[in-house]
């Protein structure tokens, strides 16, 4: 990403002067309690590579804090109370707004996480209709058993070679495929050219979208179309030209079977929208973008740091398979086929010990590390600071992630237990402190379809290798991106599991 190829030194200290000079204004307008600066969006932009580090580095030193920018504060929060009073209690005050708008339109159009109002009502519940339809749920599991048993089909050629596995890699591109499937109704493969270029296109794309934030000149290079704006052309014309003809072939394909008298029962998102008759090619083009962002980045990026996480502990990797051998019956002689066929619901139940492992590695990576909203009028927080309207204000998943004022001294230690009470059950923590899903009217329409994606993806994987660290693998850490990836991949060994070890 080209951080400082457009402002230079000069520029830079120009525009810090100007943001001195904002900051003076706005402390003077402003009558209440403001939140303390910890500083402007020049240092977003300069500690961009380790944006999310130093994030965390700011909320360590206070719940809430502002950044300036041009025209704006941007507030950060990490404070549970004001979680539930953005997310909740004042819900209509805080939207995703103009700014979060135009940075995203490009890549997500008018679809549900870039809108406000009657859209973002109308695409919601549309959206909760179908993500809790029993036909959804059946074809999305026989779709992730599948995919499952491909990735388990892969990583089995290497473990038979004794060769070491990009898991990641592995599951961005399983993560898509799958997606793919369940919302649009057809095969993506990410080995041929087609399938690599559109893949490539959506995560450059993404990533550019994310240096909007920090990049106050992105504007001029999109005019211009130079440098990253430039780039993030090319990346829309190739993802718009991809899913507007698998629009096209399916509404044709629906058309057919209408007119034929053969209505076959439809189970992916777009015939199911196309049935509802939502043919629209642009807001059909909007709403599936969406959720391919959405379910694509958040299971792989979930399943990569939880797969890390077992290799940094062994014995609780041990624990989980166990666990799920007891679950689905499995013995030595189980097939990967065999296996992925005993994971039903009522195993999955039993999987107590996969699902806390699941959630702390959430708790911990959040694949949201911020979100942001749009405020729309003066308002004053419950610790009793205001907030200007026109602030962007956002609540910080990560960072809440690792406060020791609400996980306790552990904070930081991967520790599963901390999900079950005396009796040895799951239990919920409160929505407003673990915040991985949202909460409120928008919390996350997908959370138990993505749970169920990852359990039956780790349970087959579990079930049938062992997973250790490649010698080569280096220090983990933040990539930045929409979501949290690990550098470099992460590059692992498996062996085949000895299911009848005592």
């Amino acid at each position: 990403m080209d951080v400082l190829s457009i402002p230079t030194i000069l520029t830079i200290t120009t525009l810090a002067i100007i943001l001195a000079a904002a900051c003076v204004f706005k402390g003077s307008a402003n009558k209440g309690k403001c939140h303390p600066v910890a500083g402007t969006v020049i240092d977003q932009l300069l500690n961009f590579n380790r944006l999310h580090d130093y994030m965390i580095e700011m909320a360590t030193k206070y719940k809430t804090y502002r950044i300036l920018n041009l025209f704006h504060n941007e507030v950060y929060t990490s404070d549970p109370a004001n979680v539930e009073y953005i997310l909740t209690t004042n819900f209509p005050n805080y939207v995703k707004g103009w700014r979060h708008y135009e940075k995203l339109r490009d890549l997500l159009g008018d679809g549900i996480f870039t809108v406000d109002g009657e859209k973002w009502r109308n695409q919601r519940k549309i959206s909760s209709y179908e993500f809790t339809t029993k036909n959804l749920r059946e074809f999305s599991s026989a779709v992730f058993k599948i995919s499952a048993v491909k990735l388990a089909r892969k990583v089995s050629e290497a473990a038979t070679s004794n060769q070491a596995t990009d898991i990641q890699d592995l599951f961005t591109k399983s993560a898509l495929e799958t997606v793919f499937k369940i919302l649009l109704g057809v095969d993506l493969d990410t080995t041929t050219e087609e399938g690599i270029l559109f893949s490539s296109s959506f995560d450059e794309a993404s990533g550019i979208i994310l240096y909007r934030y920090v990049d106050v000149f992105w504007k001029v290079k999109r005019f211009l179309n130079i440098g990253s704006e430039a780039k993030m052309k090319k990346c829309i014309k190739v993802v718009d030209e991809y899913v507007y003809k698998i629009i096209k072939n399916k509404t044709e394909q629906m058309s057919k079977s209408r007119d034929d008298s053969r209505m076959i029962k439809k189970s992916d998102i777009l015939s199911r929208l196309l049935e509802m008759k939502k043919t629209d090619p642009k807001y059909l083009r909007d709403i599936t973008l969406s959720f391919i962002a959405a379910g694509k980045d958040s299971t792989a990026s979930t399943l990569t740091w939880f797969f890390y996480m077992m290799c940094k502990h062994p014995l609780l990797q041990e624990k989980i398979a166990e666990e799920i051998r007891k679950a689905t019956g499995i013995n030595q002689n189980s097939s990967i086929d065999e296996l992925a066929n005993s994971i039903t619901d009522d195993a999955l139940d039993k999987m107590q010990y996969l699902h806390a492992s699941l959630t702390e590695t959430l708790r911990l990576y959040p694949a949201v590390p911020t979100d942001g909203k749009h405020c729309l009028s003066d308002d004053t927080f419950p610790d009793g600071f205001r907030v200007r309207k026109g602030d962007a204000v956002s609540y910080q998943p990560l960072a809440m992630g690792r406060m020791k004022s609400l996980w306790g001294d552990d904070a930081e230690d991967f520790r599963p237990e901390r999900w079950f009470d005396e009796n040895g059950c799951f239990q919920q923590e409160s929505p407003f402190k673990f915040t991985a899903f949202q909460a409120g009217p928008r919390i996350c329409l997908g959370k138990e379809f993505a749970y169920r994606q990852m359990k039956i993806f780790s349970a087959v994987l579990l079930g049938t290798f062992k997973f250790k660290l490649s010698d080569e693998q280096k220090r983990v850490k933040y990539r930045t991106m929409l979501t949290l990836h690990i550098d470099g991949g992460l590059h692992l060994h498996a062996s085949l599991l000895k299911l009848n070890k005592d």
